[in-house]
């Protein structure tokens, strides 16, 4: 996947592309399912398959109170999309000028000069142009006055729950991974760089790897099994969310993530991984001394190589 930040960038394909559009936040089962849509009819036709999204969301720009912080950062979007096989992603830096444009303006100069849409794929809530009130229908009349062919994607329903974004970021914060997971359509997971700790992790024998987020939906604290993934390999570990209370008070010390990878000795501060949340096995607790710490963790260890025997 090419993935192009800003509009000048963009080599606008010879034959003409399938798109869609959206921040597509959390990446979760309907965004995939469009997407997937795009990759499969683009091919069909010999047409390039395009995803462009915004950055920072639009909501946040439009200062709108329905905005709340999304649940994945720019980059664990870009990773996710790639893996769908999209031919082109474009990020829009999205900014007053680009919020000013007119329905007609945002088709003609973006969709249609720039990326040579020639069918556009969006979901019934889709709403573009001033104030981001225009929507499938203004769409509609654009895609017939312009000569490009239009597809609402209808939301997937699970049970008696639309799938939603603000949804998803509600189940994580409360701690119900696995529905959470289920409306993914993939393990619930964050993004983050590998930064120096307390090593205190080390002197009790398990030597942990502490995550700094990039600003995403993060589970409640608890002990959990996780898969890693660093750059291309998969591993197993038990991750800790919380402020290590055995050790500290509740107010002396900033809350941490912080993961045990099993099996694996190398150095990879300032790294990128993404943590895949598997099962929850506990909830933080305090324990009388270290010792009893320790049993708990060769506990927890245990318990999660066992739930993750049949992955990776």
């Amino acid at each position: 996947m090419k993935v192009v930040r800003g509009l000048k960038g963009i080599e606008k394909a010879a034959k003409g592309s399938v798109v869609t559009i959206g921040v597509f936040d959390g990446l979760h089962i309907g965004h995939r399912e469009i997407i997937e849509m795009v990759v499969r009819r683009a091919k069909k036709l010999n047409l390039k398959s395009v995803a462009l999204t915004f950055d920072p969301h639009p909501l946040k720009v439009l200062h709108l109170s329905s905005w709340i912080p999304s649940l994945l950062s720019l980059n664990h979007r870009i990773k996710l999309i790639d893996q769908l096989g999209i031919d082109l992603l474009v990020v829009v830096n999205f900014t007053k000028t680009i919020s000013n444009l007119s329905p007609e303006e945002f088709v003609k100069e973006i969709l249609i000069s720039k990326i040579g849409a020639k069918e556009i794929y969006v979901g019934e809530n889709f709403y573009f142009g001033k104030g981001a009130k225009a929507g499938v229908k203004t769409l509609g009349s654009l895609a017939r006055r312009f000569g490009f062919r239009m597809k609402i994607v209808k939301p997937i329903t699970i049970g008696k729950d639309i799938v939603s974004s603000s949804l998803i970021r509600k189940l994580i914060t409360n701690g119900d991974i696995a529905k959470a997971s289920k409306f993914l359509d993939r393990p619930v997971s964050i993004l983050g760089t590998v930064i120096s700790g307390s090593r205190l992790a080390r002197v009790l024998g398990y030597p942990t790897a502490n995550i700094n987020p990039h600003h995403e939906a993060i589970p409640p604290s608890g002990v959990y099994a996780v898969l890693v993934r660093l750059k291309n390999r998969l591993f197993k570990g038990v991750l800790n969310i919380g402020r290590r209370p055995t050790f500290y008070g509740p107010r002396d010390k900033e809350p941490t993530i912080e993961v045990h990878i099993f099996d694996f000795d190398e150095r990879i501060y300032d790294k990128e991984i993404e943590i895949l949340f598997i099962k929850k096995l506990r909830d933080e607790a305090k324990f009388k001394d270290r010792d009893a710490l320790v049993n708990q963790i060769r506990k927890d260890e245990a318990l999660a190589r066992a739930i993750l025997r049949n992955y990776v």
